[in-house]
């Protein structure tokens, strides 16, 4: 039997891509069959002769790096790794399963995927990331290859991405548009006028190619054409045919998510199994380029003066970016009220501004981090909300990345409650794995900045507007799970626990106590997760009654977090929680602390109050 020739080879890789797809999704009872029968001449060219990538080193920085941002369509990547011949049938057929590594939507447990997909509109932010690491940081010739579905076009984190791809000039990023017309229930807001989809991207930037993405011949000028061009990003328009070579699907609306009703006759409709098998061409040797290190000389500031906790963030970044060459940092157009900017200036190779596009920077940061760059991520704690999906699924990607959040709470005053991030603690505590903290002074932040750098999973760390005390001396050590005792004796009534600008507040209520005959511990709780629960059962053990003080909302926050530490409990403290039960307007911080009732005034009272019940211990 002659040799087949390149164009005729990707035909038939096509079809066993397609056919694996019906067999998975038969076997599973569940899955999404036809949409990746759309994109099977486009990924069998990709993978056949564009895409350069060495199996056995997956987090190899020379490696490209493919995306599937319709992670739907997970029989389609689960069939090249077949073809690939790092997949066997079986585990093939073991798709959706129960301890299967092929999971519904793709995710790291397999060392060939990057990055969770699945949640529509962010592969190509994440691809914006990759491709800005290969390009800017690593300096590689690398490319990235981000496979959308045509549904997805209508999130906006799609169009922050290929704005920000265009900005960047990321020429090494190349969008592969996969129009089959059909969505979830029906046609999408563009369906087959591909001409709209490549005007819209050109006016944002791009170079952009319409193809029939069922023909071999045209896709592989297509990515020829995208390899070729310098100075922009391409997108590879391709008009598909959802649920192609099954007549009984194909452009059929009301198939989507499902298994086929016939798979046997799909499967011979379509020429039957295939065991084609190809050889993914290995990247050309190169070596990432590395940034000079030097000694960590952490920001010192002097007990008793006053600075910002965000101002300690951006010094503290910017020292940690001279020791370590790995530290980048992200920022939403917010960096001279961060602090950032102070890192941008001493590392500006290293620094990306995302402009007012925060789920692009979270999203980026998941694409920087592949390879082992520890990003920063820095807003105002507020409009963190906008990119709580792509957090969330950050955390899916097993992603290493710190995200900070200044101007939190009431405490930054007069601009009032749009600005005021009262939410964040309790976000990003849900958030599998993550870590929060909420440091009260500048040495403090300092050092949780420099321990947060080496921390797996996603961090966050709230940073406050105003200047506030200096506490701790600049040699104090902080670290995450920890806590410190900042008032302590063996009469002590009441324990009040307390983060960030409600510890200040609280040092002054324990004066005003002590002033009146009560003595009062007081607990700076700065890692709010994970907690110190062996400090607040000693503290509850010794007091009975616990205050918390919190600038935030009372759901999910700082005092949730305590009365969880003692849910097991067989006896437990009696426990006031103090928070921002109204919603808050402008005024000076001052004002709005004690109309919220968290400052040093009602702190003081609500522990009188405890300690007047005459109960120490309840079960």
């Amino acid at each position: 039997m002659p040799a087949m020739d390149a164009a005729d080879r990707r035909r038939e890789l096509a079809q066993q891509l397609r056919v694996d797809s019906v067999r998975m999704s038969a076997t599973a009872k569940s899955g999404h069959p036809s949409s990746a029968m759309s994109a099977a001449e486009l990924m069998a060219v990709l993978v056949d002769g564009y895409l350069r990538y060495d199996f056995d080193r997956p987090k190899h920085p020379a490696n490209d790096r493919l995306i599937f941002s319709k992670g739907h369509a997970s029989t389609l990547l689960y069939g090249i790794y077949r073809a690939a011949g790092v997949v066997s049938e079986e585990e093939l057929l073991a798709y959706r399963k129960h301890g299967s590594p092929l999971e519904g939507h793709p995710t790291p447990v397999l060392p060939w995927v990057d990055v969770a997909t699945g949640s529509l509109g962010q592969g190509l932010p994440i691809g914006v990331g990759t491709a800005l690491a290969q390009k800017r940081l690593d300096r590689v010739p690398a490319r990235t290859w981000v496979l959308c579905g045509d549904s997805e076009l209508a999130e906006g984190s799609m169009w922050e991405a290929f704005e920000h791809a265009a900005h960047y000039e990321l020429d090494n990023l190349t969008a592969i548009l996969d129009v089959n017309r059909l969505g979830q229930r029906g046609e999408t807001m563009v369906g087959w006028d591909t001409a709209l989809h490549a005007e819209r991207v050109r006016a944002f930037g791009w170079h952009a190619v319409e193809i029939d993405g069922h023909d071999v011949e045209a896709v592989d000028r297509a990515y020829a054409e995208a390899v070729e061009t310098a100075g922009k990003p391409t997108a590879i328009v391709a008009r598909t045919v959802k649920g192609r070579g099954v007549a009984a699907i194909a452009d059929a609306n009301g198939f989507h998510g499902k298994p086929l009703d016939d798979p046997e006759a799909a499967i011979e409709e379509l020429g039957g199994p295939r065991s084609l098998t190809i050889s993914v061409a290995k990247p050309e040797p190169a070596e990432p380029h590395r940034f000079e290190t030097g000694p960590l000389e952490l920001p010192r500031y002097e007990v008793g003066s006053e600075v910002a906790t965000r101002k300690a963030y951006g010094d503290a970044l910017a020292a940690l970016g001279a020791a370590r060459g790995d530290v980048v940092v992200l920022d939403g157009e917010v960096s001279n009220s961060t602090f950032a900017e102070v890192f941008a200036e001493a590392h500006p190779e290293r620094f990306f501004e995302m402009y007012i596009a925060e789920q692009q920077m979270v999203g980026a940061a998941v694409g920087i981090q592949v390879v082992g760059w520890r990003p920063f991520a820095s807003t105002f704690a507020a409009f963190l909300t906008r990119a709580y999906d792509f957090v969330r699924m950050a955390a899916v990607s097993r992603a290493n990345l710190v995200v900070s959040g200044s101007h939190a709470g009431v405490s930054i005053g007069e601009d009032g409650p749009s600005q005021m991030g009262l939410e964040d603690i309790a976000a990003f505590r849900a958030i599998h794995g993550s870590t929060v903290l909420h440091p009260c002074d500048a040495n403090q932040t300092a050092k949780l900045v420099a321990e947060l750098a080496d921390t797996d999973g996603i961090s966050y760390i709230r940073t406050l507007r105003p200047a506030t005390p200096v506490l701790y001396d600049p040699d104090d050590e902080f670290e995450i799970g920890g806590s410190r005792v900042l008032r302590s004796s063996e009469d002590d009534e009441v324990t009040i626990v307390a983060a960030g600008i409600t510890v200040h507040e609280a040092l002054a209520a324990a004066d005003a106590l002590a002033e009146q005959g009560t003595s009062a511990r007081l607990i700076d709780l700065y890692s709010i997760k994970p907690l110190d629960a062996e400090t607040l059962h000693a503290a509850a053990e010794a007091t009975g009654r616990i205050v918390t003080v919190e600038d935030h909302w009372p759901e999910g926050g700082l005092g949730e977090a305590v009365l969880a530490a003692f849910a097991d409990s067989e006896e437990r403290p009696r426990v006031t929680v103090l928070a921002v039960r109204g919603m808050p307007g402008s005024g000076t911080p001052d004002e709005l602390l004690a109309v919220a009732g968290i400052d040093a005034e009602h702190i003081a009272a609500a522990a009188r109050t405890l300690v007047s019940l005459g109960v120490t211990q309840r079960t």
